[in-house]
């Protein structure tokens, strides 16, 4: 969890809040009891910043790393060849 500091009392101690930042804490600022900005290590911020990956791409991943047994085509029972009922209007 967060440490939470209002504006005022985080200017007073921005050298200690710093520290704690670089060192993994994440450090939650208020204004009037309200959160408004966070203070985070430069590591954890570039990390958030890289782009996401697309689901296709993270299921392709998934795919090589993990073997399921089955192929794609196995995972669901093939479905019925009907065409289906008969609807009119």
């Amino acid at each position: 969890m967060a440490k939470q500091y209002s504006i005022a009392a985080a200017r007073d101690q921005l050298a200690r809040l710093v520290h704690d930042a670089e060192e993994g804490q994440r450090v939650e600022l208020t204004r009037r009891g309200k959160p408004v900005a966070v203070l985070l290590a430069i590591e954890d911020y570039r990390r958030l910043q890289t782009r996401p990956i697309s689901f296709a791409s993270a299921l392709k991943e998934l795919r090589a790393e993990v073997d399921f047994g089955l192929e794609p085509e196995e995972w669901l029972p093939p479905r019925e060849a009907s065409k289906g009922r008969d609807f009119s209007w």
